[in-house]
């Protein structure tokens, strides 16, 4: 399992929420590499899912059951929440 955070341009805000999946991965006792990039490098092929703000999530042009969607990419509740779920349905 391969989890990618994604920002707009750069890689700061997407490193940022790598490190807060990481720490929800841990809460949650589930395995998956975690790693980042700019909207512009990812393609479907790249992750088993995508994690990304609202704010881009409509440009991603990935499919729909591979992006999990935040309000806020700092909110390590929401994470924890979106992903627990994401992870209880597979």
């Amino acid at each position: 399992m391969k989890i990618m955070a994604v920002c707009g341009a750069g890689l700061g805000s997407s490193f940022m929420m790598e490190m807060n999946i990481k720490k929800v991965l841990k809460n949650i006792d589930v395995s998956a590499e975690v790693d980042h990039a700019d909207l512009g490098s990812v393609t479907a092929n790249l992750a088993d899912v995508f994690v990304m703000g609202k704010d881009i999530a409509y440009s991603a042009n990935l499919p729909e059951d591979k992006v999990i969607i935040v309000n806020s990419i700092i909110d390590i509740k929401e994470l924890e929440e979106k992903l627990s779920h994401y992870f209880n349905q597979a």
